[in-house]
């Protein structure tokens, strides 16, 4: 078999505990087409040792999202990601697969599974900001915050009773805004005296298209290969991930800085 018909499936340690099932069908579908080796590393520490040691083979995720960013952020940082074309089988549960939804990896494990065998190459785009941190999908600078409710109880139940009947709901439509400079290749689309609702930013076509949304106004865009975003300590979610606080990011746009295998376009 030729080099590209070898392949390393690392296993993702949380894949394996929760759906062994989808494991065994992806396993079996990918052995039954290319020469496979199967790696079930126990952490990340494992999991970044079997991907130095893949040799010539093509690696094969098998996991969620996290799995895949991992990889990722593993190839970039040992400045190998642009001399390897990766692969992923999705396992997890639906909100732990909105990465792999959004750049078009395949549902079904099945599916997924041959389109690793019989898909093509796919250059997609990076963000890299100066601390070498890496973003393959969305970045939503400030993070919206994820509220979790906590267990309820009789005495936790009075006192929001209470506190509904003696204090006026706060209304629903009220706005948080957030004092952020945005500056996209230098050009200024925001700063600190004009408050501003957020931004969002996704790397396609070579360049980061930006959408400043201010508030009470229409949202601004713009595209960029430099993008920096500074005010006071604030939070940004990259790939559904939380990071910060922080001061002052800037992320660069890589066209092309990476390769993941999808189905062929009919």
């Amino acid at each position: 078999m030729s080099d590209h018909d070898q392949l390393l499936v690392i296993v993702d340690p949380v894949a394996r505990r929760s759906d062994g099932e989808s494991v065994r069908i992806a396993k079996d579908v990918l052995s039954a087409g290319a020469e496979v080796r199967i790696c079930l590393p126990d952490g990340p520490e494992e999991f970044s040792r079997a991907l130095a040691r893949r040799g010539s083979r093509r690696p094969v995720v098998l996991g969620d999202d996290r799995a895949l960013l991992r990889t990722v952020a593993l190839l970039h940082r040992e400045r190998e990601l642009a001399g390897v074309v990766l692969a992923l089988v999705p396992i997890g549960a639906p909100e732990a697969l909105e990465t792999a939804r959004a750049l078009g990896v395949p549902r079904a494990v099945p599916a997924a599974a041959r389109a690793v065998l019989e898909g093509s190459v796919r250059r997609l785009d990076l963000l890299v900001d100066e601390s070498d941190g890496v973003v393959v999908g969305d970045l939503r600078v400030p993070a919206v915050p994820v509220t979790v409710p906590a267990a309820g109880s009789v005495w936790g139940t009075c006192r929001s009773l209470v506190r509904t009947l003696v204090r006026p709901v706060p209304a629903e439509s009220a706005v948080r805004t957030h004092r952020l400079r945005v500056e996209a290749d230098g050009v200024l689309l925001a700063d600190v005296d004009a408050p501003v609702e957020g931004l969002t930013v996704r790397s396609a076509g070579g360049a980061a298209e930006v959408t400043v949304h201010p508030v009470a106004a229409p949202p601004r865009y713009a595209t960029a290969r430099v993008l920096t975003v500074s005010g006071p300590d604030f939070r940004y979610r990259a790939d559904g991930r939380l990071t910060g606080p922080v001061r002052r990011r800037t992320w660069t746009v890589g066209p092309g800085a990476w390769g993941l295998t999808l189905p062929r376009e009919r």
